[in-house]
C-alpha cells in the first residue's frame, strides 16, 4: 500500500524563479520523498487539540467523488504523564466496515500512537515503505524540504543506523494546539536520505589553496555573466552551473578544471 519512495526536484508552490535555481532543485530532490500507506480513495486527517487530546479522522471517498468520514479516534493522554491513556472511537458512517478495535488498528497503521505527546503535541506518522541499507550506512528522516507555504510544522529530525536496525520509517512532526496534518496518498510527509557513518576530517586549506579557490571563482562568476538566459516570465538567470554540473556528471569535463565555490 502506497507510493514507493521517489525523488523529486520540483516543489509546486515556489516561486517562478526557483525553479531555475540547480542548488536549490538539487536540495529538493535529497534522498527519497515517502508517502504515507494510503490508497487512492483513502485519506486521514491527525489534529492536536491541546491538554494531551489527539484526534485522528479516515475518510473514505465514496462512488459520487465525496469524502466521507468512516470514524474517528480521540485520544487522552493523563495529565502528568501518569496514568492510563483513554481512547474513543466515534463512527462518521450508520454501517461501519470497522468495529471500535479495528478502527483502532486502522489509526495505528499511519500514526504511532504509543508515541503521542511526545514531546507535547508530537505526532509520529508512519511511510509506506522501509529501508534496509548497507554496512556502515545509515537513514536521516526528515520533513520535505523547502515546503515553504504557511503554517509549517516543526518536525524532528531523525538519524537511524539502518545496515542493522529494523527501523519502520516514521517522520515525526511537532503540533501547536489546534494544528493538524492530512494525509493522502500522493501527498508526501517527509524525506529521507542515506550518509555513511565515516567520521569527517576538517582541515584549513593553504594560502596557496585559498588563491586558487578565489582565481576558480571569479572565473565561475565570468562565466556565469556571459552567460545568461531570459525566460517569457521576464526572468533572467544564468545556465552554467547547471550545464558545468551535466557535463561533470556526464565525462564530458575534468573534475580538475571544474569552477568551485569556495
Amino acid at each position: 500500500m502506497g507510493l514507493k519512495p521517489k525523488s523529486e526536484r520540483q516543489r509546486p508552490l515556489l516561486p517562478q524563479h526557483a525553479r531555475h535555481c540547480p542548488v536549490l532543485e538539487a536540495a529538493n530532490g535529497l534522498g527519497y520523498l515517502i508517502y504515507p500507506p494510503l490508497e487512492k480513495h483513502e485519506a486521514f486527517h491527525v489534529e492536536y487539540h491541546g491538554d494531551g487530546t489527539y484526534v485522528f479522522k479516515y475518510f473514505h471517498r465514496g462512488p459520487d467523488g465525496k469524502w466521507v468520514m468512516i470514524f474517528q479516534v480521540t485520544s487522552h493522554l493523563p495529565v502528568g504523564s501518569v496514568g492510563a491513556i483513554r481512547e474513543e472511537v466515534t463512527f462518521g458512517v450508520p454501517d461501519p466496515p470497522v468495529d471500535e478495535e479495528g478502527a483502532l488498528r486502522v489509526a495505528g497503521t499511519f500514526v504511532v500512537r504509543q508515541d503521542l505527546g511526545t514531546p507535547a503535541g508530537g505526532v509520529t506518522l508512519r511511510g509506506a515503505w522501509n529501508f534496509k541499507t548497507p554496512p556502515g550506512w545509515d537513514t536521516v528522516y526528515f520533513p520535505v524540504l523547502n515546503m515553504i507555504e504557511r503554517p509549517v510544522a516543526p518536525a524532528l529530525v531523525v538519524r537511524v543506523e539502518t545496515d542493522w536496525y529494523p527501523h519502520d520509517t516514521e517522520i515525526r512532526y511537532v503540533l501547536q494546539p489546534g494544528e493538524g496534518l492530512p494525509g493522502a496518498r500522493g501527498m508526501a510527509i517527509g524525506q529521507a536520505a542515506f550518509l555513511p557513518r565515516e567520521e569527517t576530517e576538517l582541515v584549513e586549506c593553504t594560502p596557496e589553496e585559498v588563491e586558487k579557490l578565489r582565481e576558480e571563482k571569479e572565473e565561475f562568476l565570468q562565466r556565469k555573466a556571459e552567460e545568461r538566459i531570459a525566460t517569457p516570465y521576464g526572468l533572467d538567470y544564468s545556465p552554467h552551473y547547471a550545464k558545468r554540473s551535466r557535463d561533470i556528471r556526464e565525462g564530458r569535463a575534468g573534475s580538475d578544471d571544474a569552477p568551485t565555490e569556495g
